[in-house]
């Protein structure tokens, strides 16, 4: 029986493909199937060529296989497309299947609306592809090794960039903020990080938490600069890292009393002990310093750095240089009538005005202020000077140029804490006798 148009071409009853006749405008015969949904169709020059194919692609559908579905674009895409993970799997060691490859890009591609995914990609590369992964304590130690260089003076001999008491200082807490994450990448780090660090020290002084909010701050910014962490991390936003409102200093004096007698203990050479008798202590190395820090009002620092030079060369003033100055700015103090008289016995001079270890001046000094029952008060010396200076004169600019500090500072922490009168008693404080001032012997080199 001869059947119909369009011929069916059949496997267990199921139709996989049709043939049809020449009709009006075409001339050969077609095969029509389905691929992936969509009615594809070829046309042949004989029934017999038609059928030959259409029992060739009905025999691998039947098998399961979808080859045979894809039209002859479709499999040039596909094949181009597994060539190109081939490479790819070669190149990086990643295998991904081509279903794989489909679904990110659509699924990525929807959520980027307009943009493309090569933009989404550069604008990823210049912010957080280039981050490095790297243990905070590993990261650490490296950021306090590169602040040690700065530790260290110039070949120009110039003062180092960073004080070495500092550095120790600031290396204690950096270990510590490191040691509070184990095992945690610097680009783990988030707010809340941050936040339980900060809320472990809550019983410290605002001061303090402010230093070591600095401390953190500058350990964060290194971190970014050295692509530990992106520069959109946003770390230190938020109420936990914005400095709080302080609890100013209590300022604490030395009385003009306490300094009369500190200056003459420590001027003066001690008397030779009698047969049985503990030597007193010489504690004349220390006079200058405590006389500098009592009547000019420089910081411990700041005498330390200085040569005996800078007292005496410029008549009427000390000279604290850009090298010696806390602010690395310099200044001149006046060189008051108490203070010359107390240093005359030392000019000619040369060298260091101290000569010893940091650690040594207040060693030194406790043991001075223990042996006169004088109570210790922090930076008690160069406060003392600040207020009596601030109350002898009423101006907070000159004051803040003699202590190398701003007039606001001045104004906030050393108003009215010395009447006018005390504070000329206070650089009334003079050698009793002058001749009495026993400078040490001048050492070999020059050195006091």
């Amino acid at each position: 029986m001869v059947r119909g148009w369009p011929r069916k071409i059949t496997r267990k009853r199921k139709v996989f493909a049709k043939i049809y006749r020449p009709c009006a405008g075409r001339s050969g015969y077609r095969l029509a199937w389905s691929a992936g949904g969509v009615r594809q169709m070829k046309s042949f020059k004989t029934y017999s060529e038609a059928k030959q194919a259409g029992e060739k692609l009905a025999a691998e559908m039947a098998k399961g296989s979808q080859v045979a579905q894809l039209t002859a674009s479709q499999a040039a895409d596909a094949l181009t497309a597994l060539h190109t993970l081939s490479r790819f799997y070669q190149d990086t060691g990643k295998q991904i299947t081509l279903a794989e490859v489909a679904a990110i890009f659509t699924a990525n591609a929807k959520k980027l609306g307009d943009r493309s995914i090569p933009e989404a990609v550069e604008g990823f590369l210049t912010t957080v592809a280039t981050v490095k992964r790297i243990d905070i304590k590993q990261a650490m130690l490296a950021f306090i090794a590169e602040r040690e260089l700065k530790t260290r003076a110039g070949k120009d001999g110039k003062r180092p960039k960073l004080s070495p008491e500092h550095h120790y200082n600031t290396s204690i807490w950096l270990n510590e903020f490191a040691d509070s994450f184990p095992g945690h990448a610097v680009c783990d780090l988030t707010k809340d990080h941050i936040a339980a660090y900060m809320a472990g020290h809550s019983a410290l002084a605002g001061k303090t938490r402010n230093e070591r909010r600095g401390v953190v701050k500058m350990f964060v910014k290194w971190c970014a600069e050295k692509d530990y962490l992106p520069r959109q991390h946003r770390l230190l936003e938020g109420k936990v890292m914005e400095n709080e409102d302080a609890t100013p200093e209590t300022i604490e004096l030395y009385t003009a009393g306490e300094l009369q007698s500190l200056l003459d203990r420590a001027s003066q050479s001690p008397a030779t002990a009698e047969p049985g008798e503990d030597q007193a202590r010489d504690f004349r190395k220390l006079f200058p310093v405590l006389a500098l820090a009592g009547l000019a009002g420089l910081r411990l620092r700041e005498i330390l750095r200085l040569d005996w030079q800078d007292i005496f060369h410029k008549s009427g003033y000390i000279e604290v240089g850009a090298e010696q100055a806390k602010t690395r700015s310099r200044r001149l103090v006046p060189l008051c009538n108490s203070l010359a008289r107390w240093l005359e016995g030392y000019r000619g001079r040369t060298g260091k005005v101290w000569s010893r270890s940091y650690d040594m001046v207040h060693t030194d000094f406790a043991k001075l202020r223990a042996e006169l029952g004088v109570k210790p008060r922090r930076n008690g010396l160069r406060h003392a000077y600040t207020s009596a200076h601030y109350a002898l004169h009423s101006n907070e600019g000159l004051t803040a140029e003699c202590a190398g500090h701003s007039p606001a500072m001045i104004h906030r922490h050393y108003k009215g804490l010395m009447t006018n009168a005390e504070a000329k008693q206070y650089f009334a404080v003079a050698p009793k006798n002058p001749a009495n001032i026993i400078p040490l012997p001048i050492a070999a080199g020059g050195e006091a």
